[in-house]
């Protein structure tokens, strides 16, 4: 089952990171959990742009138009996904450093199942309120990093010693991956591909 490990991973997150590495799936089932996540967070936030509406303070509830929540819903799919196999290449491509060959498809798997938590907490976005959706958001981030901190050593057979620098780089990595994400948005709604909102 393509979701198998998910459960694992929140309940006994070490002895999951253990499984996976003993199994090491193929490349398309890392690339099925990936697809498939990715829709939850498309999915909620299209939904809630077009026909429940953002909420944000005591201000009116702000929606988009259909077409508009579709394009942004797309949108957001595509960079989650292109997010993750970046960050699979950053994790690929530092382990040399730290004295470690993973494949692509183990750097995959790494990088797919740390940023789990992070594209399930999409389903916030069905009540959108923005306290709530940042609170769920910041706590998905926290969970994502001690994924990638405890599933590092595990994954590509370092020591811990290795592993938390190794992670520290990831997470650093991460972080420019994703405001390079928000400046390319930026810089796209500003070339006119911004969202259209309901009058």
């Amino acid at each position: 089952m393509i979701l198998n490990h998910i459960w694992g991973l929140y309940a006994h997150p070490k002895e999951e990171w253990h499984t996976i590495e003993k199994r090491h799936e193929s490349l398309f089932y890392s690339l099925a959990h990936i697809l498939t996540i990715a829709l939850i967070p498309s999915i909620c936030g299209y939904y809630a742009a077009a026909h429940i509406g953002w909420s944000i303070g005591a201000a009116d509830v702000i929606k988009l138009t259909e077409q508009s929540a579709l394009v942004m819903s797309v949108g957001m799919y595509g960079a989650l996904i292109a997010g993750v196999f970046a960050l699979a290449y950053l994790i690929h491509w530092m382990a040399k450093t730290f004295d470690s060959d993973p494949s692509y498809t183990q750097s995959l798997e790494l990088a797919a199942y740390t940023a789990t938590p992070l594209l399930m907490v999409g389903v916030t976005a069905l009540f959108p309120v923005l306290w709530f959706v940042v609170t769920a958001g910041m706590l998905a981030i926290c969970y994502s990093v001690y994924l990638l901190y405890s599933g590092v050593p595990i994954m590509m057979n370092i020591p811990e010693e290795k592993g938390f620098i190794y992670s520290s780089s990831v997470v650093t990595c991460g972080l420019v991956l994703l405001v390079t994400i928000m400046a390319a948005t930026a810089i796209l709604w500003s070339m006119g591909f911004g969202p259209e909102y309901v009058a």
